[in-house]
């Protein structure tokens, strides 16, 4: 099979941490959000070719990524759009990278900027035993989370029906951004030919399911899906478990370091209270007191107080 990693988006949420760098190579521990899904996915024979499908504007970051990191599976697919307004949709770059990949094996596709607590090799597992499409779904314990989903309502491992962002959802079990299909079941043209819905993968696995069977690979491990500095913060504290974690190429001087903290490369503290802040490369920081705070490259900060902050460079 061949595999699809999204990470054509620019995470305006997220902004302006990430206007530029891509939110799935934003800095997870000593990790980054994408590359637990990457390994997984170079680690297992099933997966030919891992296709990183992204935009113009990151396309130079994630080439440089994939080089440092040695993936040899890894090609990029670089779709033509370069601002967020040229978007074509999630099905519709889906529909466009398998015409021009010429992709006709089974296919698996996850989104870059999630982080999950299983491995997708045991996704995959599930999808082969089914030989039929199949999803991944997750409870999300909220009414009022779940409007933001698609909601997932099943018979068994059976999805009988489903819905995209639904006002009023009558159940907590959500889909995330993992699907499998076999090869006759990628069918994005045909579902655009009808004029349907050409953004959010949901859409798709709702009409999809009336066409023919589709099963739910239920977890109840970790999820995180990264696109609020608030989201980001709860990802860093799960994998740091509260912990801090300081580069040993920075500097920090006469410091106290609170939970969740991370200090990356070159980046010098001196004289500062630090508590759930994540401090990116080459940052300086002295005299200050921050809480829930993100500092990006190149900044200097001196003498301040700041709480739930976002700090970049002009």
């Amino acid at each position: 099979m061949d595999a699809i990693v999204l990470a054509g988006g620019y995470a305006t949420r997220l902004w302006p941490i990430t206007r530029r760098r891509p939110k799935m190579l934003l800095p997870i521990g000593e990790t980054t959000v994408i590359d637990g899904v990457l390994q997984s996915l170079e680690d297992d024979e099933r997966v030919e070719t891992t296709y990183l499908s992204t935009n113009e504007a990151f396309a130079d970051d994630f080439r440089a990524h994939v080089e440092e990191m040695g993936y040899e599976k890894v090609r990029l697919s670089v779709e033509d759009t370069s601002g967020e307004a040229e978007k074509f949709g999630v099905v519709g770059a889906l529909a466009q990278l398998v015409e021009r990949e010429g992709i006709d094996d089974d296919l698996f596709v996850i989104g870059g900027d999630n982080l999950i607590g299983f491995d997708p090799s045991e996704f995959l597992d599930f999808f082969e035993a089914r030989d039929a499409p199949a999803l991944a779904a997750y409870d999300v314990g909220s009414r009022e989370k779940a409007k933001s989903y698609g909601l997932v309502e099943l018979d068994g491992e059976q999805v009988v029906d489903f819905q995209e962002k639904p006002d009023h959802p009558n159940s907590t079990l959500v889909s995330i951004a993992c699907y499998a299909f076999p090869a006759d079941s990628i069918r994005f043209e045909e579902y655009l030919s009808d004029d349907n819905n050409p953004d959010e993968p949901g859409w798709f696995i709702q009409w999809l399911q009336a066409q023919e069977p589709v099963y739910a690979f239920t977890f109840d491990d970790v999820w995180f899906d990264i696109g609020t500095p608030e989201s980001y913060f709860e990802t860093v504290e799960w994998k740091l478990d509260g912990g801090s974690l300081v580069h040993p190429d920075a500097t920090v001087e006469n410091c106290d370091i609170g939970d969740t903290v991370h200090v990356m490369a070159g980046a010098e503290v001196v004289d500062t209270s630090l508590d759930r802040a994540i401090i990116f490369p080459d940052a300086t920081v002295r005299d200050c007191a921050l809480d829930e705070t993100i500092l990006g490259e190149n900044v200097t900060l001196e003498g301040l107080d700041m709480a739930r902050s976002l700090v970049i460079e002009k």
